[in-house]
């Protein structure tokens, strides 16, 4: 038998199970698993500036390509706090990331000890799992376990702490035997994917609405075939979009409060019957539970079965990993083509695509200071269908779902649930590591860009290239639309006159010389000609130099961007909506 440390073990298991990038901050109780990092070769390392920052890197690295399991590795104490809003992150939208972090050893663990603290605890209602390692021998088996946990059922996160002496102490481990433990995924069966395909069957007006779970699942084209042989419409949710090209004819467009379409709210007001594959009906896609199931009947597909019936009991429920379900519908509705038997969809199909080409909204504006609605437009003349966006939460993640364009799985990567500000920068970071040739382009408001606007640093010192749209009104734009319910404008605004910088105009935080500083480039754009040059030289800069390429858009102080406080039926259009071609001149379809 081979023996080494257990610090070495856990390191020759990474590798086994498909490890080759990890993201972290080392640190004197976490010292032992570095060394043996630097020793096994094969696992590069990206330093985060943060340890929340490398916590979000493992998340857009594990984001960015089916399979991936990204890695972040900290010290004791804060270092595993500071790590808790990534875990909170991935568990919310089912993203498996491992997180270890060193421990005081474990004799002191009850004597508080300098930076010793129950992280295991603190983290278990964000994780799989959360272990501390108390006896060396157990982490091989909890290494095999985590990684486990992590593939099966509901993918997510999962942490290993590990007590200095823990790590150091030498146990017997065999790395060429070792094998990953086999991956559970709940499977329907025929007989609950026929049941389904009756109530579809029976069905005058449904839609799919197809959730994060088929893209965990690397199912969008068996979603696509699916779709194509039924001839039925296809709602994705924000964590599912890109699973359906938006141009595609049967892609009826996004719904719900705030980041939807007009026209896939309008059309899923239309329908009688939802098939939900691989989505959690996150309120923000529902809004009031009332308006969004009267009338229609509900078939459910999750791979998790206690989500069945959280938010609203459907009329049929399966628990079943999206791609298995999706193989049993798309052999039935092969059968049910050459029997003849499939209802003709065209009617319904054809009202879905004028609603398209008819609700649309206004993106051309020629004003300055620059309204958003143009930047977006700019971006989808800039960036073509291989980008791969990146957002987490705000006025600008809210727009840019509303008019980017989306054609492929894993092309929005957005953090869903949690929506932390400071999410873009690192994630994106983790995305651009993951496929780095990949066009990546992150968008942030300027508080969100400001959260963790030292990871670009990492990007500058580990030649990680992307573009971040950078839209700027100084405000925290969606804390503000909301407090207009309580007819206040209180502690949102971020503008003050520079010092340094009289030129903004009272804009505040100078972020070009910021990201400068950092060793990226950066350009500022205050007329909205501006914006299609300006995202065409940060494509250029970036290549040229192999950093992140910062390109702010200075906006109008307050937009307020389309959103219900309510239900699908009653959002509110602040801005003039478009009615002509030139109005939405980059829209999927032109303006009937």
């Amino acid at each position: 038998m081979a023996r080494m440390t257990a610090a070495r073990a856990a390191v020759e298991i990474l590798k086994r199970e498909g490890v080759d990038t990890a993201f972290g901050v080392p640190g004197a109780a976490i010292n032992p698993f570095y060394a043996a990092l630097r020793a096994a070769g094969g696992v590069r390392h990206t330093l985060a500036r943060h340890v929340e920052g490398a916590s979000h890197m493992a998340e857009g690295y594990t984001r960015a390509r089916a399979g991936n399991i990204g890695v972040c590795v900290g010290t004791s104490g804060p270092a595993g706090t500071d790590m808790i809003t990534g875990l909170y992150s991935a568990l919310g939208d089912s993203v498996p990331i491992l997180c270890v972090t060193g421990q005081a050893p474990t004799a002191v663990l009850h004597k508080e000890d300098f930076q010793a603290v129950d992280i295991a605890s603190i983290a278990a209602p964000v994780t799989k799992r959360a272990t501390t390692v108390r006896e060396a021998a157990q982490v091989p088996g909890v290494f095999q376990e985590a990684f486990h946990l992590m593939r099966s059922g509901r993918p997510g996160p999962v942490l290993v702490d590990l007590p200095l002496d823990v790590q150091l102490t030498e146990i017997e481990f065999d790395p060429e035997t070792y094998e990953p433990l086999p991956v559970y995924r709940p499977a329907a069966t025929r007989a609950q994917a026929a049941k389904a395909m009756a109530m579809l069957a029976a069905a005058e007006r449904p839609l799919i609405v197809a959730g994060g779970g088929v893209i965990n699942a690397d199912a969008a084209a068996l979603l696509t075939e699916f779709a194509e042989l039924t001839g039925v419409p296809v709602v994705p949710t924000l964590m599912g979009w890109g699973v359906l090209p938006d141009d595609h004819p049967l892609n009826a467009g996004m719904v719900g409060l705030q980041t939807s379409h007009r026209y896939g709210n309008a059309t899923f007001l239309e329908s009688d019957f939802v098939l939900g594959i691989g989505n959690r009906w996150a309120n923000r896609h529902t809004g009031a539970l009332e308006t969004y199931t009267a009338g229609r009947t509900f078939v459910h597909v999750d791979i998790e079965p206690t989500q069945l019936g959280k938010i609203f009991p459907p009329d049929y429920a399966i628990a079943s990993d999206a791609g298995a379900a999706l193989r049993l519908f798309v052999e039935l509705a092969r059968e049910a083509r050459e029997s003849g038997t499939l209802p003709d969809r065209t009617e319904w199909a054809d009202g879905a695509r004028r609603r398209k080409a008819t609700l649309q909204r206004r993106t051309h504006f020629d004003q300055v200071p620059i309204k958003p609605q143009r930047v977006y437009e700019e971006m989808n003349r800039a960036f073509g269908p291989e980008t791969r966006y990146v957002s987490t939460i705000g006025l600008s993640q809210i727009a840019g779902a509303q008019f980017l364009h989306v054609y492929r799985p894993r092309h929005w990567i957005n953090c869903g649930q949690a929506g932390p500000l400071g999410w873009t920068v690192p994630a994106a970071l983790g995305v651009a590591t993951a496929e780095p040739e990949a066009s990546v382009v992150a968008l942030s408001g300027d508080y969100d860009f400001q959260f963790m606007i030292e990871e670009l640093a990492v990007g500058a010192q580990f030649h990680i290239p992307y573009v971040h749209v950078l839209v700027n009104n100084s405000y925290l734009g969606l804390i503000r639309q909301a407090q207009r319910a309580f007819d206040m404008d209180y502690e949102v605004s971020l503008a003050f006159d520079n010092v340094n910088a009289p030129e903004l105009g009272g804009y505040g935080v100078d972020h070009v010389r910021v990201a400068e500083g950092l060793g990226c480039k950066a350009l500022r754009v205050t007329e909205p000609d501006g914006l299609l040059p300006a995202f065409e030289e940060a494509r250029k800069l970036a290549a040229e130099h192999r950093v992140p390429v910062v390109v702010e858009a200075v906006l109008e102080r307050v937009t307020n961007i389309a959103m219900s406080g309510g239900d699908l039926a009653g959002v509110r259009e602040f801005e003039e909506l478009a009615t002509e071609p030139g109005h939405a001149p980059t829209a999927v379809l032109p303006l009937a």
